[in-house]
């Protein structure tokens, strides 16, 4: 047997066995590529030379202007998340709905949708939603498994509606343009969130009894309703649209959104220095944890392909049967089932550069009316593993939202009634992702409208 032929599976099982023993990620895959590299220079299938890449490699990453977006992006969520937003906006809308049976439920779904495209911070999102809302649907009446799902749901759109994090390293480990894949990922993820409200409204007239109506005599007026809600959905549309039309780079939008952000805060009048400090260190911390994870993915994918994984890999992706189909099969479910112990920063850093060049050689012919048909393929195959990835966050074990969740619900709701509640949820996120695949057009329909 060939020594690549064993090595590469060998790594896998490597870097899940440091995972798994608690290994932060990025040294777990600094650990896999320094290890197998020393095999491999062993076993003579490449020599010391090709580590001399790396630092070239390195040096490409810190000089990636569209990985700059990552910090403009996460210094807007955190400093919107503490300006008030959330709070002002579940308040609003909750009095907005509260007449209709299952009202509340889906103002959470809209409050959801909004701070996606203003904010993206799943955590954040999560417990301001749980503390807020969760409470109140209780005394309502709501069933607890029900109640639990729709704030775990809803606070995971911001990895789907742009624009997202997950969004951007996607792009860039699939060599597409960030403003392309945001345009791709906005009707999906609205699309989502409709889906969300359809089994919200089918719950309430099938099971009235566990979806009441909040009966709740004050209203929110127009007035009330517009000054919280269009701020916001000025920034986003002004972020947004900058990127669609090319009037900026998502880097540029990004730092325009961050300055809206702060404009926000004071708007809201909830801007202080201390907000600025914690959102600022907040930004830094994760933007860190990002860029760490991405030098030990690079180091490990250079040692990857010098044991001549990248060709083993396509080789049995393209042998598998059913050509496109059963390919997009397979690579669904195994990021599906990984979602179940990985976080979807190591899926995106460690699968999605795998089978790239596989899917832009596979679906490049579905997108032939398109001037550009291997980027739109791979821009929708993007779209596809970010709303794969979606789920992610909701299977146990390691779903965050429910852990985010879990931190913050009142006594008497348990882990069950969580893990109950986002099964249905995660049903949805399967059938969006199914939508997707049957019909592209959800994807590359906008690309028809909107000229980047």
């Amino acid at each position: 047997m060939a020594p690549e032929n064993f090595l590469v599976p060998l790594m896998f099982v490597t870097l899940l066995v440091f995972l798994f023993l608690g290994v932060p990620v990025a040294f777990s895959l600094l650990g896999t590529a320094f290890l197998f590299s020393l095999l491999g220079i062993k076993s003579g299938l490449f020599g010391p030379e090709l580590l001399l890449a790396l630092p070239e490699r390195i040096f490409g990453i810190m000089e990636n202007y569209v990985l700059l977006a990552i910090p403009f992006f996460i210094f807007m969520g955190t400093m919107l998340e503490r300006s008030g937003l959330a709070e002002n906006l579940l308040t609003t809308m909750g009095k907005a709905l509260a007449r209709i049976r299952g009202g509340l439920a889906i103002s959470i779904v809209l409050v959801g949708t909004l701070l996606a495209a203003a904010t993206g911070i799943v955590g954040a999102t999560v417990i301001t939603m749980g503390l807020i809302s969760l409470p109140t649907m209780l005394k309502h009446k709501y069933a607890k498994p029900l109640a639990c799902g729709v704030i775990a749901a809803s606070g995971t759109l911001g990895q789907i509606i742009p624009p997202s994090i997950v969004l951007i390293v996607l792009a860039d480990q699939l060599g597409v343009p960030v403003g392309d894949l945001f345009l791709g990922a906005l009707v999906p993820g609205i699309l989502l969130a409709g889906l969300y409200i359809i089994y919200i409204v089918l719950v309430a007239w099938l099971r009235p009894e566990i979806v009441p109506s909040s009966g709740d005599s004050s209203k929110a007026s127009f007035k009330e309703l517009f000054q919280v809600v269009f701020p916001p959905i000025l920034l986003i549309v002004v972020v947004l649209g900058s990127i669609f039309k090319g009037i900026a780079t998502p880097t540029e939008a990004g730092a325009f959104g961050a300055v809206g952000a702060i404009c926000l805060a004071i708007l809201y009048c909830s801007f202080n220095m201390n907000d600025l400090k914690e959102s600022l260190y907040t930004t830094v911390k994760l933007s860190s944890m990002v860029m760490f994870i991405l030098i030990g993915a690079t180091a490990f994918t250079l040692v990857f392909r010098g044991l001549y994984g990248d060709f083993l890999i396509e080789d049995i992706f393209s042998s598998l049967p059913g050509g496109a189909w059963g390919f997009l099969l397979v690579v669904n479910l195994v990021v599906f089932v990984l979602g179940f112990f990985l976080d979807f920063f190591e899926i995106a850093f460690i699968v999605v550069p795998l089978v790239a060049p596989v899917a832009e050689r596979l679906l490049s012919g579905w997108f032939e009316v398109f001037p550009e048909p291997a980027k739109i393929a791979l821009v929708w195959f993007g779209v596809m593993i970010s709303m794969n990835l979606q789920t992610s966050f909701l299977t146990p074990p390691l779903g965050f939202a429910l852990f985010y969740l879990k931190g913050v619900v009142p006594p008497g709701v348990t882990t069950a009634d969580i893990y109950r509640g986002v099964v249905p949820f995660i049903a949805i996120q399967l059938l969006g992702l199914l939508l997707v695949i049957l019909f592209p057009q959800l994807v590359t329909g906008l690309f028809r409208v909107v000229t980047p």
